[in-house]
């Protein structure tokens, strides 16, 4: 974000609800078991269309750029699809596919509970899978895990409470992927995004991992413009990394091409 914001650019993040200061459903104050899957992409596209419209609102603008990271890159191109005339380009980073690796494998979806909790120390053996044993140490800057631990963390203040503390993740992804992707049904139509694409993936990602971001490109048959760009240094979490600033530059450079 302050990449692109001191390059001239407004730039908004949206915490769906479940996740950072957004509110959390009524279902995730009570035991996970109690209730199916809660967030599901379906309301993650109506979160996107609210913020669109309050953002082309208030820069009376009639279009902007949606970028989507893990799950956010099949809610933005749902609503890209649905709305063609707000998007003026989409931005997907490791875009989710056909396939079960890593983190995501296989469930029943009908068997998942609301929500899930996740661990500091869970978190950090999820980051570095798949990792090189030689980049380990310098992957990920000094200080920053334990920055984003401290800041993410503490917008769950109930999950904060537990020891060892946890936050508390929603679901509907994980339950969309058990019913779409994984067994071989996207949850969208590539053929139906009429906007520029641009997709990037990095090499040691071990939930998207490179060849899943291949098969999508030439899927992307209506899009005026599509681009790959596979960075040598990274993994799911590469925004954070040290190696981040080729994923800035590249986003940039994609952004910088609808202004020339």
């Amino acid at each position: 974000m302050d990449h692109s914001a001191a390059r001239g650019y407004d730039v908004y993040l949206l915490d769906l609800r479940g996740y950072g200061h957004s509110t959390r459903p009524p279902e995730m104050a009570q035991s996970p078991d109690a209730h199916p899957p809660v967030v599901r992409t379906e309301t993650a596209a109506k979160d996107i269309a609210a913020v669109v419209d309050f953002i082309l609102a208030r820069r009376r603008i009639p279009r902007l750029t949606l970028l989507g990271w893990s799950w956010g890159t099949f809610s933005t191109p749902t609503y890209s699809i649905a709305h063609p005339e707000k998007v003026a380009r989409l931005v997907l980073y490791a875009p989710i596919w056909i396939g079960q690796t890593g983190r995501l494998a296989q469930a029943e979806a009908g068997r998942m509970p609301a929500y899930r909790t996740v661990t500091p120390e869970q978190a950090r053996a999820r980051w570095l899978n798949g990792v090189p044993e030689s980049e380990n140490a310098t992957l990920i800057p000094p200080g920053v895990f334990d920055a984003w631990v401290k800041a993410t963390w503490a917008t769950d203040p109930e999950g904060v409470k537990q020891i060892p503390p946890v936050i508390r993740a929603p679901n509907g992804v994980m339950a969309d992927c058990a019913a779409s992707w994984w067994v071989g049904k996207p949850y969208y139509d590539p053929a139906k995004i009429t906007v520029p694409v641009l997709l990037v993936t990095a090499a040691w990602d071990s939930d998207v991992p490179p060849a899943m971001v291949r098969a999508l490109l030439p899927l992307l048959v209506n899009a005026p413009a599509k681009r790959l760009v596979e960075l040598p240094q990274g993994t799911h979490s590469v925004m954070m990394e040290t190696h981040r600033f080729a994923l800035f530059d590249a986003v940039q450079s994609f952004l910088d091409e609808a202004e020339e």
